[in-house]
């Protein structure tokens, strides 16, 4: 009844927040004196953090209707080029000259962890002048009627070789945190199989391929845990009148809560800075509160099966490092990759995937050429760091960009590998 008693609590606070919505608008009107004070900026602001802290965001948008090609400003129109129950490929279609040549086609998957895909907004603007970028956008497991079926690990596996066979061959394929491990299981299912759409390349950032190595609290409380205490206590079924009625999730206000308690004096002093910028009538430092706040707070449910999927095989099993994972069945097996390019990237400071958990992924992939790999750590970033910030602008995004038009299928010089049996085989 938890989640019950999550909505119910939110909807008896609606009357309270309308009501500091209209304080909050009075007393910073420009025709009421007060708004020009200190004590009236007080009560704005207080109103203004009460009605922001107890509200629930809404998806937000993309935002990106133009971008720079060739020192020229183009228009960006964001279209589905693909969608299924659970996710919809978004394409930003950019208003180039026909007889340009294209760029390579570069497909990220954003995680499916709490947050929508607009966390990597600044991903996708970092890659637009450089690339036609299409990115996963995840849907609220709230969202979607239980008539629509389930959605597990396998499931998100599927999804990801069905768009990269939409997309056609030539294709680049960057997962961010979380599908980094289903990302390469594809991968490594499409080499098996000899799918000539199998990607071009495949950049893995910040993600859990290895979590035995340099684990964070995140991984060692999965550990601790297992699967079945996650089943027991963080498991809730969608409250009516919800679209998703009686679908088991695991809510995002959990996810949320989970990764604020991790560093929750920082979300403190920030609301308190917030607080001050607004009552010193700091509007720069106020908004750029809410940019931040206004994306980080806005999430999504996941389905059951796929979390505990997910835990279960990344987390408590380490299935695919130890060459045990499979998909509906079949072995995972990394060895077969011998064609798709690997760079990985990981932040010195990542507090969600240690060091050396990304990397790891060379070590499965023993059959891709040494000159079709690389790998990378920027210092001084967190995890947020390795796909969004001023450090991603300026040192990892043009690293991805040598690499993907380096390893372009028209582009690529490759070596004859030499062949490495899997520990399977």
């Amino acid at each position: 009844m938890f989640y019950q008693f999550y909505e119910m609590n939110h909807a008896a606070l609606q009357p309270a927040r309308a009501y500091a919505d209209a304080v909050r608008m009075f007393y910073s009107n420009p025709l009421n004196p007060a708004a020009k004070t200190p004590w009236g900026r007080s009560i704005a602001a207080t109103a203004e953090l009460f009605e922001r802290t107890t509200r629930r965001y809404g998806k937000p948008a993309f935002g990106l209707p133009q971008t720079t090609v060739d020192g020229d400003v183009v228009a960006v129109t964001e279209k589905v080029a693909w969608s299924r129950p659970f996710c919809n490929l978004l394409h930003f279609e950019r208003d180039l000259p026909a007889a340009r040549r294209p760029d390579p086609k570069l497909l990220i998957v954003a995680p499916m962890s709490g947050h929508y895909a607009t966390l990597l907004r600044g991903t996708v603007e970092a890659m637009l002048p450089h690339a036609d970028v299409y990115i996963t956008d995840w849907a609220d497991a709230r969202m979607v009627p239980v008539s629509d079926g389930k959605f597990d690990l396998d499931d998100y596996i599927d999804y990801v070789i069905e768009m990269l066979h939409a997309l056609g061959p030539d294709t680049h394929v960057m997962g961010v945190c979380q599908p980094s491990v289903p990302v390469l299981a594809a991968a490594a299912i499409m080499e098996a199989r000899g799918d000539r759409f199998a990607p071009a390349s495949m950049t893995l950032m910040g993600g859990p391929i290895d979590t035995r190595r340099n684990p964070t609290a995140v991984n060692l409380l999965a550990e601790e845990k297992g699967t079945e205490w996650f089943r027991d206590n963080v498991v809730m079924q969608v409250p009516w009148p919800a679209p998703g009625y009686s679908r088991d999730v695991y809510p995002g206000f959990l996810q949320l809560s989970g990764f604020m308690s991790m560093n929750l004096d920082r979300h403190i002093i920030a609301h308190k800075d917030f607080f001050m910028h607004l009552v010193k009538n700091d509007g720069d430092g106020a908004e750029k509160h809410r940019d931040f706040y206004d994306e980080y707070l806005a999430v999504m449910d996941l389905t059951a099966e796929f979390y505990l999927q997910t835990v279960e095989t990344v987390f408590v099993k380490h299935a695919l490092p130890k060459g045990k994972m499979t998909h509906r069945g079949v072995p995972v097996d990394p060895a077969a990759i011998r064609n798709v390019a690997l760079l990985t990237v990981e932040g010195e400071n990542d507090d969600i995937s240690g060091l050396g958990q990304t990397e790891a992924a060379h070590d499965l992939c023993v059959n891709i050429p040494a000159a079709m790999r690389q790998h990378y750590m920027q210092p001084q970033v967190g995890h947020y760091g390795v796909f969004n910030g001023s450090r991603f602008r300026a040192e990892i995004a043009p690293r991805i960009v040598e690499f993907i038009n380096r390893h372009g299928k028209e582009n690529r010089v490759r070596p004859k590998p030499r062949l490495v049996r899997s520990a399977k085989t």
